[in-house]
């Protein structure tokens, strides 16, 4: 993020929304909080959720409920992530990174369903299940990758999914799914590799139209000084990556 940042300002084919004035919004987004960053989006001339989105860690996945809120057309969503994102709010009926997944399905009209790739199936048995969601847990796509052809054959069958994927997707990444030697997030990480995480999106990519994109999972902001720059170092590697393989898919701008 460190980089993105640098970079944004320098680019003007790069916006940059400053939202870190914004009280109410670590990890929990309340409704005042949530008005004012869509506000801001708005101001910027943004009004639909087409592009590519990255914002800071993942405390702040709940972007995510805020971007497929502009969404006006069926779709699915497709997560990487380690956790399900799927838990009741802690009070009322607050935003939150640990539960924007719910409120997508119960709040948005137009979602279809949604599957998300390299979940924990502990933290899995732990959240509410729901009809419109799937997962394809990290055990599954471990065993998968370690016979010959069958990380091939998923790629093949992700058209036919429990709940098939409609043709528009919106595709949200938290680079806690990737293992440690990918990134450095402030979450507990799974296992998947950059290289499979690619071959997913490009099959999605070949077979649906991805309508957006955004990218969390950047590293702790009150880490050891002596880890930031390795940290940083890693991130924006692939931040760089996973930027250039989306706007390397046609559609996504």
């Amino acid at each position: 993020m460190q980089g993105l940042r640098s970079a944004a300002i320098q680019d003007a084919n790069t916006l940059y929304i400053d939202c870190a004035d914004i009280p109410g919004t670590d990890c929990y987004c309340d409704d005042e909080a949530a008005e004012v960053i869509r506000k801001r989006i708005a101001d910027a001339g943004v009004t639909d959720a087409r592009g590519i989105h990255f914002f800071d860690n993942g405390n702040y996945h709940y972007m995510s409920k805020i971007w497929t809120d502009m969404v006006q057309e069926n779709f699915s969503l497709v997560v990487f992530d380690h956790h399900p994102d799927m838990q009741e709010p802690r009070f009322g009926n607050i935003l939150s990174c640990g539960g924007w997944v719910k409120k997508v399905i119960e709040e948005n009209k137009f979602i279809d369903n949604v599957v998300i790739i390299g979940v924990a199936k502990i933290l899995t048995a732990e959240n509410p299940s729901h009809k419109k969601v799937s997962y394809i847990h990290e055990d599954e796509y471990n065993a998968m990758i370690s016979k010959p052809g069958e990380f091939e054959k998923f790629i093949l069958g992700l058209k036919n999914l429990e709940h098939p994927l409609s043709q528009n997707i919106y595709l949200s990444i938290d680079k806690d799914a990737l293992a440690p030697t990918y990134a450095t997030t402030n979450w507990d990480q799974g296992t998947l590799r950059l290289e499979h995480m690619t071959a997913i999106i490009n099959a999605l990519a070949q077979q649906h139209k991805i309508i957006g994109v955004d990218i969390c999972g950047e590293r702790s902001r009150d880490m050891d000084l002596a880890d930031t720059a390795a940290a940083d170092t890693l991130n924006n590697t692939l931040n760089e990556k996973l930027f250039h393989l989306l706007t390397g898919i046609h559609g996504v701008q």
